[in-house]
């Protein structure tokens, strides 16, 4: 049996898609293996998308029963959450008669973080048959290598802030805070919250333009991981060629996030980005 014929086996692949390039990188690599993918963007965060070119339905967050009963028709059985997702407040969910049902259940994850949010999701559609995967479980060529991505190599002081910050990581991921931390000279400048990778960036461009930082241009990392015990089938840390943008403007020397526990969008445009900017982008062994 070839892989064509066994990605057709497996059935539809149900997405539920947020925003940026990852849901369309993903759903190309699936679709290549000949396994049909059927896209669920959702409203307030994936508009903009390129979705139109594959089979897709609009859905509200809170709209589970509408999800379900379109799966189900499509005959889709595993599930994938993929893409960017601002968290939305419990009154502005849509919640539809499904999604009724399960309130108090939603009330106690939006007590939690994102990661127990998510997570919350997710143990509602297995209860009713649907299989939860990671998006590196049906696309593993999305994931970070280990090593360099491009020509520029971190130097000894980028390894000891890149060493810091993962150990911060693992320190502060109890605290379901954030997946990202900047460090140079060994002090942490930044940590990610609820604002997201790329505008904790732009807050530490305007901290450096402004003098409150007095590291010199070109050095500290930004370094991401993920939450230890983090169920990895949902929001796994991600960067892209925006991130390395995001990165040259606030004045960094290069990028450090876990191999194999890392989602890459649009790799070849990346680690072009990174070369033109000589900056590194390296994916380390567990964090190390």
């Amino acid at each position: 049996m070839n892989a064509a014929s066994s990605a057709e086996q497996q059935g539809p692949l149900a997405m539920i898609c947020g925003g940026g390039s990852l849901p369309g990188a993903v759903a190309e690599f699936v679709s290549g293996r000949g396994r049909p993918v059927v896209l669920f963007p959702l409203y307030g965060a994936a508009e903009g998308t390129a979705v139109e070119r594959l089979t897709h339905h609009w859905v509200h967050i809170g709209q589970m029963g509408k999800f379900m009963r379109l799966a189900r028709a499509a005959g889709c059985r595993d599930v994938v959450f993929i893409g960017a997702m601002v968290r939305p407040s419990l009154w502005r969910l849509h919640l539809d008669l499904k999604g009724l049902s399960v309130l108090t259940r939603a009330v106690a994850a939006f007590r939690g973080g994102d990661n127990h949010l998510l997570s919350s999701m997710g143990k509602v559609l297995e209860q009713d048959g649907f299989r939860l995967l990671g998006a590196h479980e049906v696309a593993p060529e999305i994931l970070v290598p280990e090593g360099t991505l491009g020509r520029a190599r971190p130097s000894e002081r980028d390894r000891a802030d890149i060493a810091l910050g993962f150990a911060y990581l693992r320190a502060a991921g109890p605290f379901d805070v954030g997946q990202a931390v900047v460090v140079s000279g060994k002090h942490v400048l930044a940590v990610e919250a609820a604002e997201g990778t790329d505008q904790m960036l732009a807050r530490v461009a305007e901290l450096r333009a402004n003098g409150r930082i007095n590291a010199p241009t070109g050095t500290g990392v930004l370094v991401k991981a993920p939450k230890p015990g983090q169920d990895l089938r949902f929001d796994m840390p991600s960067i892209g060629p925006m991130t390395v943008d995001a990165t040259v403007r606030a004045g960094l020397a290069g990028i450090a996030v876990v191999a194999g526990a890392t989602i890459v969008a649009e790799p070849s445009r990346l680690t072009a980005a990174a070369d033109r900017a000589n900056i590194f982008v390296i994916g380390t062994a567990a964090g190390s």
